[in-house]
């Protein structure tokens, strides 16, 4: 026993030193046939396709797709670099995807190669790399976004396909809406004589609301003796859009995920109660619903909780032991940072149904709920006190999702955004499903991000006159469903009818 842990560590050295090189694609040549053996049969390798691997954590299992979620980006950059060397980019279309900030996995990655063998090259967990003979890019059109070669927006734009306009209009409105004005295209639109670019180019822009760009693009190409005719590329036209310059593509997205799918929520949940004129009795029914609410939360976030420990922590009687096993310790700390954190909630939703703006109340204090959630593992020692500083300064992965949250800067530019969206949001409805979904999809902190959303969540409930409402533990799995739905494919209706059909319902008491 001793000689083969020595041998797995030995492997495991060699692995952290390839790691160092920030690598993700990981060749049979970069390891020795043995190390690779050791390492694969302990779970600390992946192979992806023929003689390529990734590492792993051996918790992770046949079916755990995080790992590769997670390296996905990096393990096609590092394997197109060593098939191709320089010669390679994303499509135009995919480039667009990026350059708006859209770094879910594709379950196709598209990509232009010199000498490619147009083909697919299937990769694991049902997705693929499709690597086409096509023309590559000048030099002076290229980019790097996170290391991967891509087009320029400008050139992408000219280049990518119309219906790129329909399968994508998040992403085409907001590389669009980053566009400072409508010079950069219009010397390449001018230059190249794209006529019929610049028809469809100049209709996307008037469907944005960038009127002046639209009527630029049409007047510079007439004046230089073109035929254009004007062309809306996108299937619909979003009411009450409105433009704002904002450079960010994350802030120009959350804008347009926001108009996207409110139209798709409205009208979907049970009518809005009248304004609770007894909040004393609203709270009691809160304070009633407490331990139910806290063993589903917490059992959705994987803590093993019961009735028996968080009854414990509400009278006062649970304290912290480390004598405890390391596991029995951590349920007991999240429960108790959770009693803080719901008592702190409260405090708003009394707050919010006195009559203050839910909006401004959910800004001012969901850091502090987020704080009283983990200020017991600062206490116990198990968290450095910097962990509730704010929002994270790292990047983080959903496990099992495929979309990928927002990295640490664009976390900043973001929820100042979102936060105004909610506050001008009029509907009651709207607040409560986007006021969870865009939460969860900036993931604003290294944890405690699904506790915070449904804290959100239930103090929009409380301002539109529905009862708390928690999501059971049961349904996790439609839940999560309904969630990465939103986030990949942009579709919100699951994800309202899944929170409209929890209303008034009862959830299952905590054993």
């Amino acid at each position: 026993m001793a000689a083969l842990n020595e041998k797995l560590a030995a492997a495991l050295e060699t692995l952290k030193e390839l790691q160092a090189s920030s690598r993700q694609a990981i060749r049979s040549s970069d390891l020795p046939r043995t190390t690779r053996e050791i390492l694969s049969k302990n779970g600390f390798l992946q192979e992806v396709m023929k003689g390529w691997y990734i590492s792993t954590r051996p918790s992770g299992g046949d079916g755990e797709t995080t790992a590769w979620y997670t390296a996905f980006w990096g393990f096609c950059r590092d394997y197109l670099d060593e098939r191709f060397g320089a010669n390679w980019s994303l499509t135009p279309e995919q480039s667009l995807v990026l350059h708006a900030g859209n770094f879910s996995v594709p379950r196709q990655l598209l990509v232009r190669a010199r000498g490619a063998r147009n083909q697919p090259t299937q990769l694991i967990h049902n997705t693929s790399l499709f690597e086409g003979n096509h023309t590559l890019p000048d030099p002076s059109d290229s980019d790097e976004v996170q290391g991967l070669r891509v087009f320029k927006v400008e050139p992408a734009l000219i280049a990518a396909s119309p219906s790129f306009f329909q399968l994508h209009p998040t992403e085409a409105r907001t590389v669009l809406a980053t566009q400072r004005d409508a010079s950069a295209l219009l010397e390449r639109l001018l230059g190249g004589g794209h006529s019929h670019v610049a028809g469809r180019l100049a209709g996307a822009f008037r469907n944005i609301g960038r009127t002046r760009e639209a009527d630029e693009i049409i007047g510079a190409m007439r004046a230089a003796g073109f035929d254009i005719r004007e062309r809306d590329p996108f299937a619909e036209q979003l009411p009450n859009l409105r433009y704002q310059r904002d450079p960010s593509p994350y802030v120009q997205r959350i804008r347009l995920m926001w108009q996207t799918m409110r139209q798709h929520i409205v009208g979907r949940f049970p009518e809005s109660p009248a304004r609770i004129n007894d909040i004393d009795a609203y709270m009691r029914r809160v304070d009633e619903i407490y331990v139910t609410d806290a063993y589903h939360s917490l059992s959705i976030e994987g803590y093993q909780v019961s009735a028996e420990l968080i009854e414990r922590v509400r009278r006062g009687t649970w304290r912290p032991d480390q004598s405890e096993a390391d596991l029995e310790h951590q349920n007991g700390l999240a429960a108790r940072g959770y009693w803080q954190a719901f008592q702190s909630v409260k405090e708003s939703v009394r707050e919010v149904l006195g009559g203050a703006a839910p909006g401004e109340v959910a800004e001012r204090d969901h850091n502090g709920w987020r704080r009283e959630l983990f200020a017991p593992s600062v206490t116990a020692g198990i968290l450095r006190p910097e962990s509730l500083a704010g929002y994270r300064t790292n990047a983080v992965y959903i496990r099992g999702s495929r979309h990928t949250p927002l990295n640490p800067d664009a976390v900043r530019d973001a929820m100042p955004t979102f936060f105004e969206l909610l506050r001008d949001e009029a509907d009651p409805a709207v607040r409560i499903v986007l006021g969870h979904f865009v939460f969860v999809h900036i993931h604003p902190y290294g944890d405690g991000n699904g506790r915070t959303a449904r804290f959100l969540m239930n103090l929009m409930m409380a301002a539109a006159g529905y009862p708390w409402t928690v999501i059971p533990v049961q349904k996790r799995a439609a839940y999560m469903a309904a969630l990465e739905k939103a986030s990949v494919d942009q579709d919100i209706v699951p994800f309202t009818t899944f929170l409209a059909g929890l209303i008034g319902q009862s959830a299952p008491q905590a054993p």
